[in-house]
């Protein structure tokens, strides 16, 4: 009777070598380690950097705090809540904030509403072209409208070239050139459209049958607003609402430029203030509770959402698509919708164009006509930038940094956000998958501005084997990467979950390894998904200025702080100009992108 050997123990070197060959057949959880952590330090440090910045005392606050430099602290915790000059520092910036936040969400819902209910519900003459023309100005940088009012509403007091209206003679107040009113119309000018389009694709979807069995019934059209439209309406409500304040609270642009010159602070000046002067325990603490509140933002929406899912209806489309009849209101209506685009762009963008070809502003005579903002080889009194916009190199090099370094960061983007999406799917149920879907969203909870100081605070020094980044090309690029990480994630995330299995491990009995199978098989098949993962993030880094406005030098100038520091410098028309090549590359490089997508951002809604 023959009596078997006894299996021999596997070594571990050969146990390692076969993980590592399954590991590269399969590499999933590899890849998903590897992501993990690169995320752990881009996303997850910055925050903490920003939190150990509050609590431990910086060099040169020795004597003012007691304490020596490292040492933990509450001092920047009593200065910027409880000190003599906390109302300076935060108070009154974050009164303001939320003033203006008011005011742009109410201006917001109400011109965005009524578009969405004229363009949507109705029967007003060109719907389509209005549903395309009404979302334009979110293409422009915000800024856009900020200078536009200084050109036409700006008076003496903060220097330089005075507006139209005060070129013609009619004075105008500071409260009208300068502080909250001009700050909530401009920025309401420019949010409009997020109400557009969420109001727009709710009240699409809302059964019309629903309205007009409560008329029949004896409804008045107040009773069918607050009963039935309102309750249908309030996950769109709130999302809006919500999407705006936590813009407005990160946007540093507008309340820059409009708020500087009467000294009207809010939370993101207050912010960059603070980082100018070397306060890096006020900034980190002001940086914290910005990041606090756009957490907190986003959490409420969040809940609001699931808890308004009860708010459904069902319907047949036919139903949902009847449109109301406005009669003899129709052409009015269409003069108000277009009044609203004339205002929103229009009117911004010939009033900046304007700016540039006239030397003294509101006189229109054929001698005030001049091409040298854009041309001339010399400007009298420009000392900082003497030529025009198109003659000297720095705007063209600042052009080439743009278009460099967005570029590079939207192609990373786009590609890590695939990878992430292809981890998340295929692992499905783990904990790295988990891991990459909660941290790569993670970024868009956190206010542009206060995500720049997070990272400010963690790479302006060495650490251990990361050099100090601060000024070069490598940091603009990481930060723009991680900051529109959120968009291309989500966007790979959705397309890997219509891609089944079984093209790859076709591929893999074939003997094809995992780098063969991404590039022959994965990236072809989601060539979509990258475009739109890649164009996204260019889009919004071309005109991204609270996220780059802090870590640019003379060295890596983009045009976005190219014609910021043309302002503070009082020459009102070259930052026009620059604001004015700005918006042209952001309006084509959206238009190409809708048509290599096939898609638009108004689609459906004018249909």
């Amino acid at each position: 009777m023959a009596v078997a050997a006894p299996a021999r123990p596997v070594s571990r070197g050969r146990r390692v070598l076969y993980r590592s060959r399954v590991l590269l057949r399969n590499p999933t959880v590899l890849l998903g380690l590897v992501l993990s952590a690169a995320l752990l330090y881009l996303v997850i440090a910055p925050l903490v950097s920003v939190v150990s910045d509050a609590a431990r005392v910086q060099y040169g606050d020795e004597a003012r705090s007691g304490q020596g430099a490292g040492s933990w602290t509450g001092y920047y915790l009593w200065r910027v809540f409880r000190s003599p000059v906390s109302r300076l520092l935060f108070w009154e910036p974050l009164l303001h904030t939320l003033t203006v936040a008011v005011g742009v969400i109410a201006f917001a819902l109400a011109v965005g509403g009524t578009m969405a209910w004229l363009v949507t519900r109705t029967n007003v003459p060109g719907r389509k072209f209005l549903a395309g023309a009404l979302v334009v100005p979110y293409m422009l940088p915000s800024w856009t409208f900020a200078l536009a009012w200084l050109s036409l509403f700006k008076n003496e007091r903060s220097g330089g070239q005075v507006g139209y209206l005060q070129g013609a003679g009619i004075h105008t107040p500071d409260w009208l050139a300068y502080g909250p009113v001009p700050i909530i119309v401009t920025l309401g000018l420019h949010y409009y459209p997020f109400v557009l389009l969420l109001f727009g694709n709710a009240l699409r979807r809302i059964d019309s049958q629903l309205e007009d069995s409560a008329r029949i019934l004896g409804a008045g059209g107040r009773t069918v607003l607050r009963r039935i439209t309102l309750p249908l309406m309030l996950p769109a409500l709130s999302s809006a609402v919500l999407l705006v304040l936590g813009r407005v609270l990160g946007t540093f642009g507008t309340p820059y430029i409009l708020g500087l010159p009467s000294d009207y602070n809010v939370l993101s000046t207050s912010l960059y203030h603070a980082i100018r002067d070397r306060s890096t325990g006020v900034a980190s603490t002001i940086a914290g509770v910005i990041v606090l509140v756009g957490v907190l933002v986003v959490v409420v929406d969040t809940r609001l959402v699931r808890e308004q899912r009860r708010f459904v209806t069902v319907g047949g489309k036919g139903a949902m698509d009847r449109r109301g009849d406005l009669r003899r209101w129709r052409w009015p209506a269409f003069g108000l919708a277009m009044a609203v685009f004339a205002a929103s762009v229009v009117v911004p963008v010939l009033t900046l164009l304007l700016s540039t070809v006239t030397k003294t502003p509101g006189v229109f005579n054929p001698g005030n006509f001049t091409l040298k903002y854009w041309f001339g080889s010399h400007i009298e009194g420009a000392v900082g930038f003497p030529h025009g916009v198109l003659r000297g190199g720095e705007m063209w090099e600042a052009a080439w940094n743009s278009l460099r370094i967005v570029g590079l960061a939207a192609l990373v983007c786009g590609f890590v956000g695939l990878l992430i999406g292809y981890v998340v799917v295929r692992g499905a149920g783990s904990r790295v998958s988990a891991f990459l879907r909660q941290v790569s969203f993670l970024p868009y909870l956190v206010p542009g501005i206060a995500f720049a100081a997070a990272c400010l605070s963690l790479f302006a020094v060495r650490r251990g084997p990361v050099p100090a980044l601060y000024g070069t090309i490598t940091l603009l690029v990481l930060v723009m990467v991680v900051t529109h990480l959120p968009y291309s994630s989500r966007s790979g995330i959705s397309a890997m979950m219509q891609l089944g299995r079984e093209p790859e491990e076709a591929a893999q009995i074939s003997g094809a390894r995992w780098p063969v199978r991404m590039v022959r098989i994965i990236i072809p098949i989601q060539r979509g998904a990258l475009v739109t993962g890649v164009v996204l993030p260019f889009i919004s880094g071309l005109k991204e200025l609270s996220i780059v406005i802090m870590l640019t030098t003379s060295g890596t100038q983009l045009l976005t702080t190219l014609s910021i520091g043309l302002v503070d410098y009082g020459y009102t028309q070259l930052a026009n100009g620059v604001v004015l090549v700005i918006a042209l590359l952001s309006f084509t490089m959206t238009y190409l992108a809708q048509r290599l997508t096939k898609s638009s951002l108004a689609s459906g809604i004018g249909g």
